[in-house]
């Protein structure tokens, strides 16, 4: 049987360990991953695109395997430096990861729209399936917090370690989603949402023009990024109480996605309470390679068996 066409929505280090997975069960012709630059930002006069590198680098088996960001073999001598001199430090741009955005900046700088650099990246290091920017414009989130008002959103996952409660999340939807993504959506069979923080990593995505019509005229895959109410990685948690008014779980994911899904993947022991959508009960922690690509196989499964 012939692998369906599928579009991978994306954020960082839980969605770039499944999008593995999806990788080796399709082959690269049958998979399109469509990634979140919300939280792209400029530093150090460099543009840094977290998300994507993040997604890159674990396609090309460079990922740090244990704090899933930046690359596996790294050193600081230049974060080090940065420090004597009193520059802003508190982002960890390792030295081989300087390269990705230095030659980004640069060809950003040089008219390069951000899916064509993007392109060019991830051949370089050998990732096959297409890696696609949600947008090639700025669309920056920032998060209102209770105590300190509006930040950045690098300034308050990083900086603030996500601590600062939070109030609410804002989006900008004043750049477009790039015309490969709208085709990658027309083309594709089949969605599924990886998981990632709905808030600040798919939302995001789905916010752009044209975007969640084209994801509701599929079927679509949600994978929970929570198991047994606490987050996979990141402050999801803490952010779902403050939000939606009501505790972590994947009932809130559910509700959080509502009509646009056609499956919700928990961790087994997280059914309870998800209504209003078929539930898929498996374990969701990626910790290798084999458990990205077992849990793709099973998602693919349920859409070769649905009536």
């Amino acid at each position: 049987m012939s692998a369906p066409r599928v579009v991978y929505l994306s954020g960082g280090v839980g969605g770039a360990r499944l999008a593995h997975g999806l990788g080796a069960a399709l082959g690269a012709q049958s998979l399109r991953i469509v990634v979140n630059t919300g939280d792209d930002f400029e530093h150090l006069g460099l543009h840094i695109s977290p998300d994507l590198d993040t997604v890159m680098y674990t396609l090309a088996d460079m990922a740090h395997p244990a704090r899933g960001w930046g690359l596996e073999t790294e050193s600081f001598e230049a974060l080090a430096m940065l420090q004597r001199y009193g520059a802003p430090s508190w982002f960890a741009l390792g030295d081989r990861d300087l390269a990705t955005h230095l030659a980004r900046s640069e060809a950003l700088r040089n008219g390069q729209t951000l899916t064509a650099v993007t392109e060019r990246l991830r051949s370089a290091l050998g990732v096959e399936p297409q890696l696609l920017p949600m947008s090639d414009g700025p669309c920056p989130i920032r998060i209102e917090t209770l105590s300190h008002g509006i930040v950045p959103f690098q300034h308050w996952l990083v900086q603030s370690r996500g601590e600062l409660p939070v109030h609410a999340v804002h989006l900008s939807s004043s750049a477009p989603a790039t015309g490969e993504v709208l085709a990658a959506l027309e083309w594709a069979e089949l969605i599924v949402i990886g998981p990632s923080n709905p808030y600040v990593s798919i939302d995001p995505i789905l916010a752009l023009g044209g975007v969640r019509e084209r994801v509701a005229a599929r079927p679509v895959v949600a994978v929970s990024p929570l198991v047994h109410g606490a987050a996979v990685k990141g402050p999801l948690a803490q952010m779902i109480p403050a939000l939606a008014n009501r505790p972590a779980g994947s009932d809130a994911i559910a509700a959080h996605y509502g009509a646009l899904l056609s499956l919700l993947v928990v961790e087994p022991g997280d059914e309870a309470g998800v209504d209003g959508v078929s539930v898929l009960a498996t374990n969701v922690r990626i910790t290798e390679r084999a458990a990205s690509l077992r849990l793709a196989e099973e998602i693919l499964d349920w859409y070769r068996q649905r009536p």
